[in-house]
């Protein structure tokens, strides 16, 4: 396999340093045609005070709402228990028992969600909605808690282990053996392969080949640009991905949530220091910038669109930053050592807070320090790195450090969640894992030497499109969940408001 994987690697670098170009030509002539396809059907728009709104953002959106209020405010007061979660050591019982702690599920989650478009995203947004989209990014993150906390619950308990003590996971399977326990097989099988599906190519191109390519395009922008040293050489950051990938990868979700469980801490709080030391450079400002995004964001005649363009590039970005109901971190979260389907939804609380937070600590950098007034040509991470230089002009150096660790982390997560659907849909087994793990560690190096806009539309549309069935499922299962929990806050003599008899404390029998 190693013999195999040099040879597919060596044609692939002497490929692309030939006919780069044609390559991306190539794709480009036989890519547009079918992104053009399926973005015109997933993003299909509404109007909406004058302002064009694509209906599947609507679809999330409306899905974060009704969650919220069925579950009748848990964002609010649930975070208590995801804390007192995660605090407590992970169940090592093989009985109900799972392949990673709680914490290493969230972290690997968070991997996923915590990425390029904590950075880059943002910074779009900002020049697209101006700094009012900020306010509607958080916001957009407290709707995502509860989707996030129904998908992890039904994650939890619709999960398979497999002969060789492995667990398979997620909207796949809680579609398939949910809605068949609903005598609704003819829905749930459809649902799960075309989710699956998704799954893949948003995978192997979003969550591989973008990330790839943004982070190779700024380690060329820190080494001299197009004639500097690695000008020539994107292919070189995919290929050490590539293999570093491959290394951890085949590990399985026990080696990526070890990588996560310290990757993850250790380049949110670098980069969170950075942006406060920033920050309190800028205090005198701060008043300010938190006024102009309060003002821009409830000002009927906003920038960019007006308030409802302002409302719907804020939470947009937040859907496709913590990508809430669209069913990829519960791959995840499926390993967590847990025998409560529920103790799992609220750890799953923190994911869309934390990462609203990190997207928050971005548009402040970039609106206290002015970096988004005459941007010009400079957009995403440009935006970002403008906004540190104007207090280090050293760190884009540090930037393009974080960025790597964002995307690796990214791409690691992505890489499991992808593999787990195709063996959804091949079967388990050693060889078949392998033989996708390959080819997706391959697209990695492809990924770093293509810039095929094309594939960031068709990935955008396939992520996106993820929402539609999860979401259809997610609803058919709400009363499962709904009662699940009232069951777990009895127990646990908890979430009193949720609770019919929340009036009169619960004490079940055994427990303190």
């Amino acid at each position: 396999m190693n013999k195999i994987l040099t040879a597919l690697l060596t044609m692939l670098v002497t490929m692309q340093s030939a006919n780069a170009m044609s390559i991306d030509s190539f794709l480009d002539k036989h890519l547009t045609p079918l992104s053009d396809f399926v973005s015109n059907i997933v993003f299909y728009p509404i109007s909406l005070g004058g302002t064009k709104i694509p209906i599947v953002v609507l679809w999330i959106l409306i899905g974060g709402l009704f969650f919220s209020f069925y579950l009748r405010g848990i964002a609010a007061w649930g975070l208590k228990q995801s804390i007192k979660i995660l605090k407590k050591p992970a169940e090592k019982s093989t009985d109900g028992g799972g392949e990673v702690s709680p914490l290493q599920s969230l972290m690997t989650a968070l991997s996923g969600t915590v990425g390029l478009g904590s950075i880059a995203g943002v910074a779009l947004s900002i020049s697209i909605g101006g700094p009012g989209a900020v306010f509607w990014i958080f916001i957009g993150a407290l709707l995502g808690m509860a989707l996030k906390f129904v998908e992890a619950a039904l994650a939890i308990k619709y999960r398979r282990f497999n002969l060789d003590g492995s667990i398979s996971g997620g909207p796949m399977h809680y579609m398939a053996h949910g809605l068949t326990r609903k005598k609704m097989r003819w829905l749930g099988q459809p649902l799960s392969v075309i989710f699956a599906i998704l799954c893949i190519g948003s995978g192997i191109a979003g969550g591989n080949m973008i990330q790839i390519n943004q982070t190779a395009q700024q380690v060329v922008n820190v080494t001299g640009g197009a004639s500097g040293f690695m000008g020539d050489k994107m292919w070189l950051v995919g290929l050490v991905t590539a293999v570093v990938l491959g290394i951890i990868v085949i590990g399985g979700i026990k080696q990526i949530a070890k990588v996560a469980e310290k990757v993850i801490p250790f380049m949110c709080v670098l980069y969170i220091l950075a942006g406060l030391l920033v920050i309190l450079m800028n205090i005198q400002h701060l008043p300010h910038a938190i006024a102009v995004i309060v003002k821009q964001a409830f000002h009927p005649d906003a920038i960019y669109g007006g308030f409802i363009g302002v409302v719907i590039a804020g939470l947009r970005r937040s859907v496709q930053t913590n990508e809430a109901g669209t069913g990829s971190a519960p791959i995840a979260y499926a390993t967590a050592q847990t025998k409560e389907p529920i103790s799992l939804g609220f750890v799953s609380l923190t994911e869309p807070l934390f990462t609203g937070f990190i997207c928050m600590l971005t548009a402040t950098l970039i609106i206290i320090s002015n970096a988004y007034i005459g941007v010009g040509e400079a957009t995403g991470i440009q935006l970002t790195s403008r906004a540190f230089e104007s207090a280090f002009s050293w760190f884009p150096y540090v930037l393009a450090f974080i960025v790597v660790l964002f995307a690796v982390t990214t791409i690691l997560s992505w890489a499991y969640y992808a593999q787990k659907a195709w063996n959804f849909l091949v079967g388990e087994g050693k060889r078949r894992t392998l033989t996708f793990q390959l080819i997706f560690c391959l697209f990695t190096v492809i990924g770093s030497v293509l810039n095929v806009q094309s594939v960031i539309n068709l990935t955008d549309a396939m992520m996106m499109a993820m929402a539609i069935p999860n979401l259809i499922t997610m609803y058919i299962l709400a009363p499962e969940i709904k009662k699940d929990l009232a069951e777990y806050c009895r127990k646990h003599n908890i979430g009193g408001i949720f609770t019919k008899d929340w009036r009169v404390p619960v004490t079940v029998k055994g427990e303190e």
